[in-house]
């Protein structure tokens, strides 16, 4: 496919105004402050009020079968099948055509995020790295949004790996407040990252009452 093709394709599912937006923050300038969520993976999840779904069945995320997130997920197909080839843990859910509507992937080693922030999350031993979790619009408000995370979770339980965590925008709202009906909680720091010119970028650890500060500002 041409680039030119590509970006007709973008911007057919995303827009004129969202498809400049990407290109802008990625390539141009960009400055997002990231919170880290935490939590064990033993303690069960908290009571939640989330409508019920179903006809949907788990399958592990391969090179091969990346193609099931053409539908609802276009712009990342590639991106989940170099993610598959780089062995990080990923689930997707099917519908009942075989179209993945939701997916998540887990890492227990330091993970680059050169598809999305451009910078390295650190792995400390004994945790693991939660990252991508996303649902076709038609699960907003499900508890597909609790499986997705339980099942990750039970997956990565290996031994000696005790702590999963997460990062979500400062400013990504209802980010932080969704996390706590999964269990989260928030560590008390976070991340400050700026992006000038593709693809210099960098990363700073501030305590998070300084995030909490400028957010609320």
């Amino acid at each position: 496919m041409s680039v030119l093709q590509k970006l007709q394709d973008r911007i057919r599912q995303k827009g004129l105004r969202r498809t400049f937006q990407t290109f802008w923050q990625r390539y141009v300038f960009i400055h997002r402050e990231l919170l880290w969520m935490e939590r064990d993976l033993l303690s069960p999840v908290p009571p939640h009020t989330l409508r019920p779904y179903e006809g949907l069945r788990q399958v592990t995320i391969t090179p091969e079968n990346a193609d099931a997130f053409a539908r609802h997920f276009g712009d990342r197909v590639e991106t989940m099948r170099e993610l598959a080839a780089e062995d990080y843990t990923g689930h997707m859910y099917l519908d009942a055509e075989g179209n993945a509507v939701a997916f998540i992937w887990g890492s227990k080693r330091d993970y680059h995020d050169r598809h999305y922030y451009g910078c390295w999350f650190p792995v400390k031993p004994g945790e693991f790295f939660e990252f991508g979790g996303e649902m076709a619009r038609p699960y907003f408000g499900t508890c597909l949004s609790v499986d997705v995370q339980v099942n990750l979770w039970a997956a990565m339980q290996a031994p000696g790996v005790r702590q999963g965590g997460g990062r979500v925008r400062n400013r990504q709202h209802p980010g932080p407040q969704a996390a706590h009906p999964h269990g989260l909680s928030r560590t008390g720091t976070g991340h400050s990252r700026v992006r000038a010119v593709r693809p210099l970028a960098v990363v700073s650890r501030k305590p998070l009452h300084r995030l909490a500060a400028r957010a609320a500002a």
